[in-house]
């Protein structure tokens, strides 16, 4: 549903996670809503093995989410 890359907030000065809606469903409403609905139920749990929500932007062209940074391997499978 998303990509996620590794950025850097130079506001507050630290690495972020950010997730991407994939382009090809940018356009789809339902795809936008679920992507909306995923973060706002992230951003409702406080616990260690959830990543915490800092921003989410779905109005844009291509909606995102602000994440905190877990340094570690991907975990995308290679084919």
């Amino acid at each position: 549903m998303g990509v996620v890359f590794k950025a850097f907030d130079i506001e507050l000065n630290r690495p972020v996670a950010v997730k991407v809606l994939s382009p090809y469903l940018a356009g789809i409403g339902a795809a936008r809503k679920r992507f909306a609905r995923e973060a706002r139920a992230a951003a409702a749990i406080v616990h260690e093995h959830v990543v915490p929500i800092h921003n989410v932007e779905t109005e844009c062209e291509i909606p995102f989410q602000v994440m905190h940074y877990i340094a570690g391997e991907s975990l995308q499978l290679s084919h």
